[in-house]
């Protein structure tokens, strides 16, 4: 049995941390791989680095192509071969004719959690404008999409499998930066990266806006460093890349903003 209650101290998403340890428990004594649902970027940065201390178990991710935001996990016994294709996701392409009545992500999520559905067992939803959108899915309640998400805000849709290769993936929009700053601090750099003023950036980061590395930070103070990702709410994401101390002791930060 793993030691629950000290993998638990101090984590941020501890119901679902939680659940992970309890399904990984049961990767240990049934030495089978265990599947869990689909969980968060947050969840997942906040799983690897508890489980890296760990030598019974071994965890993979997957969430149907590189990018997916959304993933589920595979457990197993350090023992027991593990790899990505054994966690089992299905795509699904929810089609109609949305030219006249346009539907957001949110729109898409809202009728899939209409038919009954928890989130947790939906990956990423992929819209593709007038035409519908893609989801990722647990492979069990494929039959049961097919039946029951049948209309997204007015218009009627057809729910059928896809194969994971037929994904319409769209890549990153991104822009590329460079910034001078006398510290690494955090509302410094993500000021820059995120073109708002300091004190804007200092009032996003105490209430709690802010993730540097899936993890929430509500000091403006914390100091940045090369490879650290850093994701603002409805802003999109801001990546570290090369920091170089220049001739007047300041630093310079390459940046790459996705949005």
């Amino acid at each position: 049995m793993l030691p629950r209650e000290e993998l638990l101290k101090g984590v941020e998403n501890k119901e679902e941390i939680a659940r992970i340890i309890d399904l990984a428990d049961q990767a240990i004594r049934t030495w089978e791989v265990v599947l869990t649902d689909f969980f968060s970027p947050p969840v997942l940065a906040e799983v690897q680095r508890i489980f890296s201390r760990l030598t019974e178990v071994q965890i993979v991710s997957w969430g149907g192509y590189p990018q997916a935001e959304r993933q589920r996990l595979g457990i197993a016994r350090e023992e027991v071969p593990l790899d990505p294709e054994q966690v089992q996701v299905t795509a699904l392409d929810v089609a109609g004719n949305f030219l006249f009545d346009p539907a957001t992500h949110r729109d898409f999520l809202g009728a899939i959690l209409g038919t009954g559905i928890v989130r947790e067992k939906v990956g990423d939803i992929l819209v593709l404008g007038e035409r519908g959108a893609q989801i990722i899915v647990v492979p069990e309640l494929v039959d049961f999409f097919t039946l029951s998400l049948t209309q997204v805000r007015s218009v009627p849709v057809k729910a059928q499998p896809i194969e994971l290769s037929e994904l319409r993936v769209r890549p990153p929009q991104k822009k590329e930066l460079t910034t001078v700053e006398a510290s690494l601090r955090l509302d410094a750099i993500a000021s820059a990266g995120f073109g708002m003023s300091r004190s804007k950036m200092s009032e996003a980061i105490s209430a709690g806006d802010i993730r540097v590395n899936w993890k929430e930070i509500s000091q403006p103070s914390h100091n940045i460093q090369s490879g650290d990702l850093i994701s603002m709410r409805g802003k999109g994401r801001l990546e570290i890349g090369e920091v170089e101390v220049t001739k007047k002791q300041r630093y310079r930060v390459q940046l790459t903003r996705y949005v």
